[in-house]
């Protein structure tokens, strides 16, 4: 394919010039077999956790690695943990060593700073031996519900890391499968939720073991040369894809500027520079002339950097081959020491996998975008949204804690519609089901619906956002991380911005009080809220973004506008002022004649 051509899709097996010690099937079996692992080890996990914030939302992921600790395979689970993982487990080999290994040992590590990425984000690591030879390890990582810190989840959003909850160094937490009590004990005596710990750290470890079982299972029907060689193969067939992808792509320099709206200390939006510069074979993603290290929790360690880099190109270069280190060897990352990318020790970095990690994937969407605008999509809704409430019931005096994601809108692309009510891209969980909410909680959900006219107008327009609302029964505190309340997300191609998103305080008496975002009066709230209170009776509402539109607005059909106002998704005061469709409000029918005319009229100069 010559510089510049259009990329075509490439399926497995196609770039196969580089497989010369396995045939194409048992190739094609053995990386099967990987990803089976990876899978049968994430339904173990969630069919076993305690948590709802393992077993419901599915804020985990697993992989298994070489012996080297590259990576093999990854359960679809979070993308964002897709090159932290790595880092952590590196962390834990290189505490220990390969000689102080045994079977059956597991390293936990949670630390930022060395390898993890935010606190709540624990890592166990598990290596993997048949007979006397290191096959390689078993890697398991969930977000846990709560490790301790100034509030609930670690939200505290401070100015240090101490605040955020237990920091935890890579440790044997398991000896021989022996689990380690006295560290158990540790972990316990830090969280607002002990009746998980236990249930859980045995959830990640039956992941490992199923993970270890399916290992040995290859090795034991193909023989260890053919698995290992099947281990290099992989990871080069996915090299040779992603260098394929690139040299495909137009030679330049891309550059997109963005900018997380606050730290939750200053007003002053944090910026950062992404600029993609490609030559041939070669992608070098460059942060230089980002903003240094900030006071606030949205600071991001190298490993989670990372990885919403590596992410956030997998979507362009090769979402349908394995995820694998493959990737990572084809992509250079320039990141400056004083930069609040690279965060170092003790910056707060509670925000980093879903404010700081959202926007560097945005950010780059953008930027590929430019290279490739066949394949460009509007700015999606770019935050995570966590959300974390600590409530205590009335009655029993009892505290629980619990999460929930309120989702919004992906862009507009060239060929279709942003995804309506979808989670960011940089994970890949469920929210908390109402039922769910309800049963182990003293709250009350009133909605979870569609936003009206959340989106970016476009010839096709950005998914919608939603609104989530609920109540207390009790004291609550709510914490939560989010973005886009200064502006929505942009549009491409003549498309407009979302709405921006806005954190609502529900009064007992039908009142509503913005705390986060732009209030009535002009003023602008921060929306970064740690502990935030609330009396009994009293509810929280978010009203969340949707994506950028693609493309001009006045280019989309009439009828297309019409069937968004009957679903309720776009006003008949917005199908006239972005899109100029005139829609009667009585018949709920398109004039055609007056909606030839405004066009007319909103497209002269």
């Amino acid at each position: 394919m010559k510089k510049g051509a259009s990329q075509v899709m490439t399926t497995h097996l196609e770039i196969n010039d580089g497989i010369h010690n396995l045939d194409a099937v048992t190739f094609e079996v053995l990386r099967s077999h990987f990803d089976f692992c990876c899978e049968r080890m994430s339904k173990v996990l969630y069919k076993t956790a305690f948590s709802p914030i393992l077993s419901d939302i599915l804020d985990f992921s697993n992989a298994v690695y070489d012996a080297d600790i590259r990576l093999l395979s990854q359960s679809p689970g979070c993308p964002i943990h897709l090159a932290a993982m790595h880092f952590a487990a590196q962390e834990a080999v290189k505490k220990y060593g390969l000689d102080d290994l045994r079977p059956g040992d597991v390293i936990v590590l949670n630390d930022p700073f060395a390898g993890g990425t935010h606190i709540p984000d624990t890592t166990f690591t598990m290596p993997i031996y048949y007979q006397d030879s290191l096959l390689g390890f078993a890697v398991s990582r969930g977000h846990w519900q709560d490790l301790g810190g100034g509030a609930a989840g670690g939200q505290s959003f401070g100015t240090h890391i101490a605040g955020e909850g237990l920091r935890i160094p890579p440790l044997k937490l398991f000896h021989e499968y022996q689990l380690n009590r006295d560290l158990l004990a540790i972990i316990k005596n830090n969280t607002r939720c002990p009746q998980y710990i236990e249930g859980d750290i045995q959830a990640h470890m039956g992941a490992l073991k199923v993970g270890e079982q399916e290992f040995l299972r290859a090795v034991e029907r193909y023989g260890l040369d053919t698995v290992k060689t099947a281990m290099r193969e992989l990871i080069s067939y996915t090299n040779r894809i992603t260098r394929k992808r690139i040299h495909a792509i137009p030679d330049g320099a891309y550059v997109v500027n963005d900018f997380v709206d606050t730290d939750g200390f200053s007003d002053e939006p944090i910026r950062f520079t992404v600029k993609i510069t490609i030559k041939d074979e070669h992608l070098v993603v460059d942060f230089s002339g980002s903003d240094p290290q900030c006071v606030g929790a949205i600071n991001s360690p190298l490993a989670n950097t990372y990885s919403a880099v590596y992410l956030a190109l997998r979507f362009y270069l090769c979402p349908e081959a394995p995820a694998n280190a493959g990737l990572f060897d084809a992509i250079d990352i320039v990141l400056p020491d004083n930069c609040f990318l690279n965060a170092k020790w003790p910056a707060p970095t509670i925000g980093c996998t879903t404010v700081t990690a959202a926007k560097i994937n945005s950010a780059i969407w953008l930027a590929m975008g430019q290279a490739m605008p066949e394949n460009a999509i509007g700015g999606t809704m770019s935050d995570c949204n966590w959300l974390v409430c600590a409530v205590t019931d009335s009655e029993t005096r009892e505290q629980t804690v619990f999460s929930d994601l309120p989702a919004g809108g992906w862009g507009g692309m060239r060929s279709h519609d942003g995804v309506n009510v979808n989670y960011d891209p940089t994970g890949n969980c469920m929210n908390l089901s109402a039922e769910v909410a309800e049963l182990m909680h003293p709250v009350v959900y009133e909605a979870f619906d569609i936003r009206q006219d959340s989106c970016g107008a476009g010839a096709n327009r950005g998914g919608m956002g939603a609104r989530l609302q609920f109540r207390f029964k009790g004291h609550a505190e709510l914490s939560i991380e989010t973005s886009r309340t200064i502006e929505g997300s942009p549009g491409i191609e003549g498309g407009k911005t979302s709405a921006v998103q806005k954190l609502y305080k529900l009064g007992s008496d039908g009142g509503r009080e913005v705390i986060g975002g732009w209030r009535d009066d002009g003023t602008w709230h921060n929306p970064l809220l740690a502990a935030y209170r609330f009396a009994p009776g009293e509810g929280f509402r978010i009203e969340t973004t949707g994506g950028g539109g693609w493309g001009n607005p006045q280019a989309r059909p009439a009828e297309k506008v019409l069937e968004d106002v009957l679903d309720d998704y776009v006003s008949i005061e917005a199908a006239r002022e972005f899109y100029g469709v005139v829609i009667n409000a009585d018949t709920l029918k398109v004039n055609s004649l007056e909606t030839k005319a405004l066009r007319k009229a909103q497209a002269a100069p």
